[in-house]
């Protein structure tokens, strides 16, 4: 009888602790498991993303109701990541029907705006563009996909600098950004073929005019801060041809623009 109870004494006690390879081993399983959960989690995120954007150009540009046609601007819409322009807060809404705000009283522009604004431009791969006002990259990364180069110019400096930053990871190596005030252009790498500018004066800049090629477009918002509209303009020779084309509200033009040094 006392044998026994020593043998199921023997047999009921604690197992040999695990060796250190084998904690090792599992440890590496582990960190695995979590690897591949966030991974996961990431790809579920960007897919969703990729669906919004795809919601975005049908329903809110190419849809009949605001018709947005050209093929060109409409792939690039659909390529360009606009959640990566937004702070990371807002990243959920980067694909509504709305602008977003990006800090320093600046904001995103709206879809639709920057794809209206992005077709009447009428960019050509050969372009060289200005743009005045950077602000989160988003119109400048549009444009860096449908034409050769893009200058682009932003008065508050903190957005420049991430906005570089955001592009160069991005891939967008055909944008140049710098801060600097935009009524006074980018004058040592004019002409330009086209103009976009995405903050309202209340005139047109003459050196901005000055800077833009026979022949060349500029879209500009032109106005107060109650009435403004965006306008195509067309140079022909000294004469400056005025198009109408949309009511809207940008940001107002700061720097000389206001008065300011």
């Amino acid at each position: 009888m006392f044998a026994l109870a020593s043998r199921c004494h023997t047999f009921a006690g604690k197992p040999p602790l695990p060796s250190a390879r084998r904690l090792a081993a599992a440890s590496i399983r582990i960190g695995a498991l979590l690897a591949f959960a966030v991974v996961a989690v990431a790809n579920a995120g960007e897919s969703d993303l990729e669906e919004a954007r795809r919601r975005m150009v049908a329903e809110q540009l190419a849809s009949s109701t605001r018709g947005i046609r050209d093929p060109e601007v409409l792939t690039a819409m659909a390529t360009v990541p606009r959640h990566e322009f937004v702070p990371a807060a807002l990243r959920r809404y980067a694909y509504d029907d709305r602008p977003l705000p990006i800090g320093y009283e600046q904001t995103i522009s709206q879809p639709y705006i920057v794809a209206f604004m992005t077709e009447k431009l009428q960019p050509q791969a050969s372009d060289r563009v200005l743009e005045i006002g950077t602000g989160s990259g988003y119109q400048a990364a549009i444009l860096s996909v449908l034409v050769r180069e893009v200058y682009s110019i932003e008065i508050v400096e903190p957005l420049a600098r991430q906005a570089a930053r955001v592009l160069s990871r991005l891939g967008y190596g055909n944008v140049r950004v710098r801060h600097g005030d935009g009524y006074r252009g980018w004058p040592e790498a004019a002409p330009f073929d086209a103009i976009i500018v995405t903050c309202a004066p209340d005139h047109v800049p003459a050196a901005l005019v000055e800077q833009l090629k026979d022949g060349g477009r500029m879209v500009i918002p032109v106005g107060d801060a109650d009435a403004q509209n965006l306008f195509l303009l067309r140079k022909r020779g000294n004469r400056l041809q005025r198009d109408a084309v949309l009511p809207v509200r940008f940001v107002p033009m700061t720097g000389a623009a206001d008065g300011r040094p």
